[in-house]
């Protein structure tokens, strides 16, 4: 599904706060929406965007399409546990946090092997979840905005996290 007239003009005002960012390399999920919005985002930079499956949604299986409301309902267990408590999905038929993990864990390290490089990475907020984990950041249970910026600088090869979930670009007209 592509993004919607609000979506672009989100990833454009995105785009217009990263536009004087240094940036080699932009990678984004292979899903429409995701790499549509790291299109946009790399268009300033004259960079075509690298699609990397691994950094696609979580695979939900059997709690596709269903609101959180919904999927409670017929697990009660996750009632005390807030949407973002991604480490608990386990979805029949589908991914786990740990599966997402694992997916997620050699992409981080061939970025690592290139330390030099100035990285943009436009993924899904299930995977975010997952990348911070891999990088073991712990983001206590973040809720991340759509089109919202992370960033996480490498010091002498450790993440550091600067900034989760920054919506500020999208308080200004776009």
């Amino acid at each position: 599904m592509p993004l919607s007239d609000e979506g672009r003009s989100q990833a454009r005002r995105l785009a217009a706060r990263l536009r004087d960012e240094r940036f080699d390399v932009i990678y984004a999920s292979d899903l429409l929406r995701a790499f549509e919005t790291a299109s946009i985002v790399a268009e300033p930079h004259g960079l075509t965007v690298r699609k990397d499956p691994r950094l696609r949604e979580f695979d939900f299986g059997d709690w596709e399409g269903l609101t959180w409301d919904e999927i409670v309902a017929t697990r009660p267990h996750l009632q005390e546990h807030a949407l973002t408590a991604a480490s608990l999905y386990a979805p029949d038929g589908g991914e786990t946090f740990a599966m997402v993990c694992d997916r997620l864990r050699p992409f981080f390290d061939e970025l690592r092997a290139s330390p030099s490089a100035h990285a943009a990475i436009v993924m899904h907020a299930g995977p975010l979840h997952a990348a911070l984990a891999v990088l073991g950041i712990d983001e206590h249970g973040q809720r991340f905005a759509p089109a919202s910026l992370t960033r996480i600088t490498m010091e002498a090869g450790r993440p550091r996290l600067i900034s989760v979930s920054d919506v500020r670009h999208l308080d200004s007209p776009g």
